[in-house]
């Protein structure tokens, strides 16, 4: 069933901190950028990431109708317009080093980590195919009240493969349009938060539901396909690789999120996973 499973993308040398039984879903406890430079080459499938948008400025925001700090974690603090970029441009050259040809990563976003990111991809010699818009149906009220409602988040997908090369990308086009009702599928995609059952063991500060990764994830990977997530968080990634058959691995450097992550990996049972691969059409039955 789907790919061969080899074990060539796992970090050399280091122990996870969590593995599953059949070894599809490793973690490892570690800084991003010295964990992926330990990768392989050309051993991953997909990245999709959702790296420090550096928002941490001692400010407020809203959440739940409650006026909150904006802090958080030292992780999350700018290091300058300068800082911010080469720090983009070193864990982004990792990527297109450990990405196969027919690779591609997904990166999430706002306006403060757009044009730095975007610019990293270029130089590592990332193609960028579509910039996705993240519609929020319920986003936050802007307790500032000097600037629009802050509604949206930007997703690059950018491939390791240039528009001329001989070895393409994946893109399952038919599945997508499939999805959207036999429409194309447009770039911009109005979904909701996480649901209350991705929060039940607690939740990240900056968790991403689950089925807008999924959607993702579909769109360029195939069965038994390599996942990985550098800024892995909650591990919201891993549990939408895992529910449609994909391979998964993720790195970070918080031992709390890393328990939060064991806990929702651990959740995940073959009845939940078969249900997602049949609702998805994942399989195709002959």
């Amino acid at each position: 069933m789907g790919n061969k499973r080899d074990s060539n993308y796992l970090i050399k040398g280091r122990t996870p901190v969590w593995s599953s039984f059949n070894n599809n879903a490793v973690l490892y406890r570690g800084d991003a950028l010295d964990s992926l430079r330990q990768i392989p080459n050309d051993s991953v499938d997909c990245i999709w990431t959702d790296p420090p948008y550096n928002l941490s400025n001692d400010g407020i925001t809203c959440i739940a109708g409650r006026m909150v700090p904006v802090n958080k974690g030292e992780w999350d603090r700018s290091r300058g317009i300068e800082g911010d970029y080469q720090f983009n441009l070193a864990w982004t050259k990792e990527c297109f080093r450990i990405l196969r040809p027919t690779g591609s990563i997904w990166v999430t976003g706002t306006l403060h980590v757009h044009s730095s990111v975007g610019m990293a991809l270029q130089r590592n010699g990332f193609r960028l195919l579509n910039d996705i818009v993240w519609e929020k149906t319920n986003p936050p009220p802007n307790l500032g009240r000097r600037t629009f409602t802050h509604s949206t988040e930007l997703i690059f997908w950018a491939s390791k493969s240039q528009k001329n090369d001989r070895i393409k990308y994946k893109f399952n086009y038919e599945k997508m349009k499939e999805m959207n009702g036999g429409k194309q599928m447009k770039t911009v995609w109005k979904m909701g938060g996480p649901k209350s059952k991705e929060k039940s063991f607690g939740k990240h500060p900056t968790q991403k539901p689950v089925d807008l990764i999924q959607r993702c994830l579909i769109a360029c990977t195939d069965i038994g396909d390599v996942v990985i997530d550098p800024f892995a968080g909650s591990s919201s990634t891993g549990v939408a690789a895992l529910m449609i058959d994909r391979r998964f691995l993720g790195i970070d450097n918080n031992e709390e999120f890393i328990e939060l992550s064991i806990k929702r990996l651990q959740d995940l049972s073959p009845c939940t996973i078969n249900w997602y691969l049949i609702t998805y059409h994942c399989y195709t039955f002959k």
